[in-house]
């Protein structure tokens, strides 16, 4: 079967699809009530990024005819319609969570979060006074009027009313006006007094929308609708070698939130008339509309008021201690012993900081060489690179400052670590850097010493918290070697064959051999399974969506191989397909940390090769980015990581199948014992004996 032949789904109905396995868990009622709020605010929060950064896209390709496009089946002509069709039913079923199950379940908490219905006379006051003295002065009302169109502009995913009104002494009139809701700097939740001890909360939008009057003095008002504009968030950097690429992603900046519209969400209660003239008054296509609830930017339930004080939410789970370190020695004689192998969360992020805090002190270290995809807002690990700089030490840090909604961060960084004397390499034209890299240089004895950090993740120690990843620590000079090799390039583009003619044997490289390896792997158990031997993959990733990959794989499963994939979010991919896919399984796990882990196992006749990194099988990631992915050698270690996976492929509660009609399917319990993969993993990291 040619490739021309196989099906590929198209990555953002796909993507949806997963965005709707996050909203499983907030009608989920295992699932802790606070902890399901958490859930539809994950799932508003990805939406607006999915208009921000996708629909543009899927914009353009509706003007394309099908002769146009080479992969009209990933691409169908009808894109627009599917796409928004499937966002109108998850928001049907996101507005039914909500009203019918979370708010009733939140009242049986004596818990009262006002969602469009009259509030007790009790609390008129409490309201008034908050409005008067935190509200008002932060309000900025417009007419809406042709001669002041042009000025009038709606800032990216900020909350406003139209108000609609008549002047007193020109009943019948009718005037609209644009009125902000100044969540930007305010809490969105207000929490009231208790009432026959019951808590009350109410959304910031409910108190400016009873005290419309006091706004507009002289109008009578007839209705106010919740609008709420998002807007491009692609920025467009010219990838070329002339000027600073800083300076050139600084001024993009600057313009990002000012992108054209991709949606304006209008509350469904908008009379048509007046939605006709919001539209008409802000020049949006009819597509670009989109009606929603009452309320917008429902991401900020996160910040919802608990006055149960966590008692609702998933109990937190305290990180497992690793016992191949130990506070008593450094960690760098730890990493000598033997190589070492993090499970985050599960594991403290701790030693992380404890690696690179060390050698910002060790008189030892000498030299240091990471890779910044996206660090904290207030990095430990940064300062440390900091302080490692001010001891005297050389210090070579590769920013990426083209990592989406990181640049801002990354660039204030970079200019940091610049200061403090610290080697800056910024973007490479072209590309980006997203591997999780690190080496650490001694010299000691009158010889090097290296460690090599290697990690699925970033060096993040806030997302650390609740993305599971995994972190490699290594002396062997076989991948320091190599990691050199990469870092070498980074800094001077120069190709590893024209400088010694060595080639990455341990590492797979993007732009250099990953492809290909991947490739062999694969062509490996083709030829064991045809051969009648044993074979088999295991893939966990994010994202899946590279046709050449998809192909092998549909490859291996034509030819007897059994392929497990776990993959998060987009997966172009149809599981199940006969005569092309029915040796593929697809599996979802959506639960309290975010997956985020990308691990490669290849049977390879029943000696197993194991590998870890930072690339998903994404276009990007293969074709345009610079990426890791590097063996794990260990028995010890690939048995952690294969058991780990052995739990997820088990998982019963939290996992779905994912059918090539992108459909989230239960995986069934039937008579087996109920099995939650992150609960298992995390009681099995802490039984851990080292």
């Amino acid at each position: 079967m040619t490739d021309d032949k196989y099906i590929f789904l198209n990555r953002d109905l796909s993507w949806l699809s997963f965005n709707h396995r996050v909203l499983m868990e907030a009608a989920d009622e295992t699932v802790p009530l606070y902890s399901r709020i958490s859930f539809l605010s994950i799932f508003s929060s990805n939406l607006d990024e999915f208009f921000r950064v996708r629909m543009p896209a899927i914009f353009a390709f509706s003007g394309i005819t099908l002769k146009k496009i080479a992969i009209a089946d990933e691409y169908p002509m009808d894109l627009v319609q599917q796409v928004q069709s499937t966002i109108y039913k998850q928001l049907e079923e996101y507005g039914q969570i909500l009203t019918a199950h979370i708010l009733p379940a939140l009242k049986k908490e004596h818990i009262c979060l006002y969602y469009g219905q009259a509030i007790h006379p009790a609390h008129d006051e409490a309201i008034r006074e908050y409005f008067l003295s935190r509200v008002l002065s932060f309000l900025q009302p417009v007419m809406l009027r042709k001669e002041n169109q042009a000025h009038v502009f709606l800032e990216n995913n900020a909350l406003y009313f139209i108000v609609s009104m008549e002047a007193a002494d020109q009943p019948g009139k009718k005037v609209i006006a644009l009125l902000n809701i100044p969540s930007d700097h305010l809490p969105r939740f207000l929490e009231l007094p208790v009432i026959n001890e019951e808590y009350h909360i109410l959304f910031l939008d409910d108190v400016v929308r009873e005290n419309l009057s006091g706004v507009f003095p002289g109008f009578t008002i007839r209705g106010a609708y919740g609008i709420k504009m998002t807007r491009n968030a692609e920025m467009n950097i010219e990838d070329e070698f002339t000027g600073d690429i800083a300076d050139k992603i600084e001024k993009q900046l600057e313009k990002r939130d000012d992108g054209h519209a991709t949606r304006l969400l209008v509350d469904k209660a908008i009379p048509q008339d007046i939605k006709h003239f919001v539209q008409k008054y802000f020049n949006l296509h009819a597509q670009e509309m989109a009606e929603g609830g009452r309320y917008h930017n429902l991401k900020d339930l996160s910040h919802l008021p608990d006055p149960t004080k966590g008692k609702l939410a998933f109990p937190k789970w305290s990180a497992a201690p690793h016992h191949g370190f130990s506070n008593q020695r450094s960690i760098f004689h730890s990493i000598e012993e033997r190589e070492q192998l993090l499970h985050l969360p599960y594991h403290s992020y701790n030693y992380i900081l404890r690696f690179f805090n060390e050698a910002a002190i060790n008189p030892t270290v000498k030299e240091i060489y990471v890779t910044l995809y996206r660090v904290a807002a207030d990095s430990h690990i940064v300062n440390a690179l900091i302080s490692a700089a001010k001891n005297g030490k050389k210090i070579t840090v590769f920013v990426e400052l083209k990592a989406r909604f990181d640049e801002a961060n990354n660039l204030k960084w970079s200019k940091k670590m610049k200061a403090a004397g610290i080697k800056i390499i910024n973007s490479i034209p072209g590309l980006k850097v997203h591997a999780k890299v690190a080496l650490v240089k001694r010299w000691e004895n009158k010889k090097w010493k290296d460690y090599s950090f290697m990690a699925t993740g970033n060096f993040n120690e806030t997302t650390g918290r609740f993305y599971t990843d995994h972190v490699f620590f290594t002396s062997n000079p076989g991948f320091s070697l190599e990691l050199e090799m990469l870092f070498t390039y980074l800094q001077s583009r120069i190709q590893p064959v024209d400088y010694g003619h060595i080639e990455f044997n341990h590492l797979l490289v993007s732009q250099f051999n990953m492809i290909k390896r991947f490739n062999k792997l694969i062509d490996n158990e083709i030829k064991n399974a045809e051969k009648g031997l044993p074979s088999g993959i295991i893939i966990k990733l994010n994202n899946l969506q590279e046709r050449g990959m998809i192909t092998r794989l549909y490859n291996a499963s034509q030819s007897g191989v059994t392929v497990q994939l776990l993959v998060r979010s987009i997966c172009c991919l149809a599981p199940g397909v006969v005569k092309q896919s029915e040796n593929i399984t697809v599996r979802r796990i959506v639960d309290r940390y975010l997956e985020h882990a990308r691990i490669f196992i290849f049977h390879n006749n029943g000696e197993p090769l194991y590998f870890m990194g930072s690339a998903d099988w994404m276009n990007r990631n293969l074709h345009s980015r610079i990426e890791v992915v590097f063996p794990v050698y260990d028995k010890k270690l690939q048995d952690e990581l294969g058991h780990i996976l052995q739990l997820q492929l088990s998982d019963n509660c939290k996992a779905v199948h994912v059918n090539e009609q992108l459909i989230n399917e239960r995986v069934p319990v039937n008579d087996k014992a109920a099995l939650a993969a992150q609960q298992s993993i995390y009681e099995y990291i802490k039984g851990m004996e080292y």
